[in-house]
């Protein structure tokens, strides 16, 4: 593909492009879609985004130098620019546009299940992804924890990338014989377009809950942008929406397609009676095509709400119910989501859960409470992140739980004695009406290993916050952590004998 047959096809409706036909490097291969000047290799077209605090336009040059070979920008050219530049109203469209040209629009070449909500993304996409297995349908996956490409996984470095390495992803997955693919779509990426060009064949809208609104402002901004995955949703997909959410009921009039699912309110797709225990979740599911039989090794009330979800698109896309039942029952857990970390030799329950919001952090400990004598809860507060729900954690968790101990969970460049001081002050009133015992504990890894000491036996430790990850953001850098290992490690000193003295 040329540069110039590129910038025709991607741009289509976006753009008056010039005469391309001998503009310079314009018939030369095309060789990719850049938005970062420091990472142009020759032969690509460099998209200038604007971002937060800088313009990329004013890196075109050293785009240029690197080797690009045409300039997308919402930015007048500068005098005697040396590669075409072409005008764009919205560069982030533009950007979504090309690299979907560029990569031959694999999502069209396979069934994209987009998943968006606050909470049960990353799980509801799991879920997904083990009944397509089940079906014979080899699944790829992008998401929170990793994405899955065939039988190659590799860590996320976001929930949802820019789009050319989402567009690069989908591309390697239909190389790799995939199938399907299911992505969590983030309120960041559908802001800022990085989806835009993607064909989805189905969508999921988990909940809405306060997050992320040091981006978004408001939560009516916040569900306006989750609201845009359906808006380019074609008019035959089904739109899977959690009826008993606020929000749920604005969405259903949206979707073309749309498909109710639920657990209080009457809906599409609902439960029988349930049975749950730390062992896991056995109920009945009704839906359009008839009853699906759920045993799951997952635990709580909000996993009902991911398995209804998963049972619902992929009914509606008409996999085989024998599959749903069989990849739902295959599926062994979720990294970091309600991880059972002990086993049989201890004498408490510890799990580790990625929960980092108040409406999380509630439904986990709903979910622990009746499981264990007492719940202790070890969790933080993000630095640099939406401030607002600090103190709701901490209303949250100490009125939930007997035993809290507030810690850093990625204080990033602000100061961690300050975030356990906000979160703290959402706990002082429930410590004035209830028997909790709240402290601090600035070290995370001493949080944990205190917390696992201290329980007496019939606990259920909950270390909430970071779940899957596997680093420490302080002070700018990223430093090796793991909630999982620290939390084996401190079961493995508490089994210990110890020794008498005197």
């Amino acid at each position: 593909m040329t540069v110039a047959s590129l910038l025709e096809r991607g741009l289509s409706g976006l753009a008056s492009l010039p005469d391309l036909a001998r503009a310079s490097r314009a018939t030369a291969d095309v060789s990719g879609v850049a938005y970062d000047s420091r990472a142009v290799v020759p032969g690509q077209v460099f998209v200038a985004l604007k971002g937060l605090r800088d313009d990329g336009a004013a890196y075109a040059a050293q785009a240029v130098a690197a080797g690009a070979v045409a300039v997308v920008s919402e930015q007048a050219p500068p005098a005697g620019a040396p590669v075409p530049w072409i005008v764009v109203t919205d560069a982030r469209l533009a950007l979504a546009q090309l690299a979907a040209e560029y990569f031959e629009h694999p999502s069209r070449q396979m069934p994209v299940v987009g998943v968006t909500g606050t909470n049960g993304k990353t799980t509801t996409a799991y879920l997904l992804a083990a009944i397509f297995e089940a079906a014979g349908v080899r699944c790829g996956m992008m998401g929170t924890v990793e994405y899955r490409i065939g039988t190659t996984t590799i860590p996320a470095t976001r929930t949802t990338p820019e789009a050319p390495d989402v567009q690069a992803l989908l591309r390697r997955m239909r190389a790799a014989s995939c199938g399907a693919c299911v992505m969590e779509v983030s309120s960041h990426a559908l802001a800022l377009r990085r989806v835009d060009a993607i064909q989805f064949a189905a969508g999921v809208f988990t909940n809405l809950t306060r997050d992320h609104l040091d981006f978004h402002g408001s939560m009516e901004d916040y569900f306006l942008a989750k609201r845009r995955l359906f808006d380019l949703l074609p008019p035959d997909a089904p739109s899977l929406v959690n009826i008993d959410d606020p929000r749920g009921a604005a969405l259903m009039e949206v979707a073309s397609r749309p498909v109710s699912y639920g657990i209080a309110k009457p809906a599409q797709v609902s439960p029988g009676p349930l049975t749950l225990s730390l062992d896991g979740l056995s109920f009945d599911v009704r839906c359009g095509r008839g009853t699906v039989h759920v045993r799951s090794r997952l635990v709580g009330k909000a996993n009902v709400y991911n398995i209804l979800a998963a049972v619902g698109v992929t009914a509606e896309l008409g996999l085989p119910l024998s599959a749903i039942e069989d990849g739902l029952e295959a599926l062994p857990g979720v990294p970091g989501r309600f991880e059972v970390v002990s086993s049989s030799a201890d004498d408490i329950t510890v799990v580790v859960d990625y929960a980092h919001t108040d409406d999380a952090l509630r439904n986990l400990l709903e979910t622990a409470r009746p499981m264990a004598r007492r719940v202790v809860t070890v969790f933080g507060a993000g630095g640099n992140r939406d401030r607002t729900k600090r103190p709701l954690m901490g209303m949250v968790a100490a009125r939930l739980s007997d035993v809290v101990v507030i810690t850093s969970d990625n204080p990033r460049n602000e100061d961690p004695v300050r975030i356990i001081e906000e979160v703290m002050r959402g706990a002082e009133p429930e410590i004035r009406q209830r028997p909790v015992t709240v402290t601090a504990v600035v070290d995370r890894a001493e949080a944990i290993h205190g917390a696992v000491r201290g329980a007496v036996a019939g606990d259920l430790v909950l270390i909430a916050g970071k779940g899957h990850e596997k680093y420490q953001e302080i002070d700018g850098a990223s430093h090796a952590f793991d909630d999982v290992e620290i939390a084996r490690a401190a079961l493995a000193e508490r089994r210990m004998p110890r020794t008498r003295v005197g």
